[in-house]
């Protein structure tokens, strides 16, 4: 969670109201995410660079992405995709689901398209946080 709350502070704070960014950081250090994580009701999904962590992704529902963080100093190194595509396998082969869902914050709306989601609906926002609801299926 610290590597999804730095990367957030430095990439989406700066999109949210401060209502959005205490939200996001009571969601991302709440015990009973902790606890849902645990029990496996989100699964986590991590890139290492030899013991660091450089990544991160999170499903929740079998298969909406819930947290996709990248270290800032692998932004642009294929990390992020790696993981959509390790999770898409997943998603498919594992949970035999056909889709994808994210709800994107605006800074990942454009890394979110080229990779071949589509928006579901407009921007919303909800609590402070500002998504746009997107879909990808799996072929």
């Amino acid at each position: 969670m610290k590597l999804a709350w730095e990367t957030f502070t430095r990439f989406d704070a700066p999109d949210y109201s401060q209502e959005g960014i205490v939200n996001f950081h009571k969601f991302v250090n709440d015990d009973m995410l902790r606890k849902m994580f645990v029990a496996g009701h989100y699964q986590l999904f991590v890139a290492k660079d030899g013991d660091r962590c450089v990544g991160m992704i999170s499903l929740r529902e079998k298969s909406h992405i819930s947290l996709l963080f990248v270290d800032s100093d692998y932004h642009g190194n294929g990390v992020g995709s790696a993981l959509i595509k390790y999770v898409s396998r997943y998603v498919k082969d594992e949970e035999g689901m056909e889709r994808l869902t994210v709800n994107s914050s605006p800074y990942a709306v454009g890394f979110y398209h080229k990779r071949g989601f589509k928006d579901l609906g407009p921007e919303t926002v909800a609590d402070g946080i500002r998504f746009t609801p997107m879909e990808l299926w799996l072929r």
